[in-house]
């Protein structure tokens, strides 16, 4: 019997990391960059207590400090186009290099800007391993967009295709229409920047759950 090659697609935050850590970071650079270009010096565990308390963090540190030089646009830009400092887990590196190994494609669909998802990807250490890459400010489409999901069919026809994510308002519905087994990675420390809140209609839930990237069995 011909075993068909597998395709199989990622989504990125909170899949192949931990999206807070990227937020942890991004907090980190604002820091940085407020005190070397406005001498502000800002705190940051207060900083984190506020995204904590669920307060708006960038208007606060503008209120906080009076300051008409310090905006809203450059906080967003420090936060989304900084370096990120994070890594991926170990467990999850080496589950990706033995894929690859098997002859698998791997691939990412995610939704967000071009620098900061690569970024991500780049600092992850993880960008060589994966065939292709759709982000959603380059494609103009998002998560919910068949045609993301028709490009690897397209490219890869005639293979067992695998979507895998971590939120079920969006990662699962498309791949599971298109019949791609899906595998949802569940927040089982509450650590997701979105609360994975699985009350949605059974085609919005993936067909299995794990609690790691290297937990799937494919």
């Amino acid at each position: 019997m011909v075993t068909k090659r597998k395709v199989i697609v990622f989504d990125l935050d909170d899949t192949l990391y931990k999206e807070i850590e990227f937020l942890k970071s991004g907090f980190r650079a604002i820091i940085k960059a407020v005190s070397k270009d406005f001498s502000v010096r800002l705190d940051f565990n207060e900083i984190y207590k506020l995204y904590e308390e669920k307060k708006n963090v960038f208007d606060t540190i503008i209120e906080q400090n009076n300051s008409d030089k310090i905006t809203k646009k450059y906080l967003l830009d420090r936060y989304r186009n900084h370096f990120p400092d994070i890594r991926p887990d170990n467990s999850v590196m080496k589950f990706l290099e033995r894929l690859k190994n098997k002859d698998a494609v791997l691939g990412i669909i995610t939704d967000g800007r071009s620098v900061t998802q690569r970024n991500k990807l780049k600092a992850l250490g993880i960008l060589d391993l994966f065939d292709d890459i759709i982000i959603s400010e380059e494609s103009g489409s998002n998560k919910l967009s068949e045609e993301n999901y028709f490009y690897y069919v397209s490219k890869y026809p005639d293979c067992k295709y695998y979507y895998v994510g971590d939120n079920v308002r969006k990662d699962f519905v498309i791949p599971n229409k298109l019949n791609w087994q899906t595998f949802g990675i569940r927040d089982y420390k509450f650590l997701n920047i979105h609360p994975q809140n699985i009350d949605v209609p059974v085609g919005y839930l993936p067909d299995k759950w794990v609690d790691s990237v290297d937990l799937l069995i494919l």
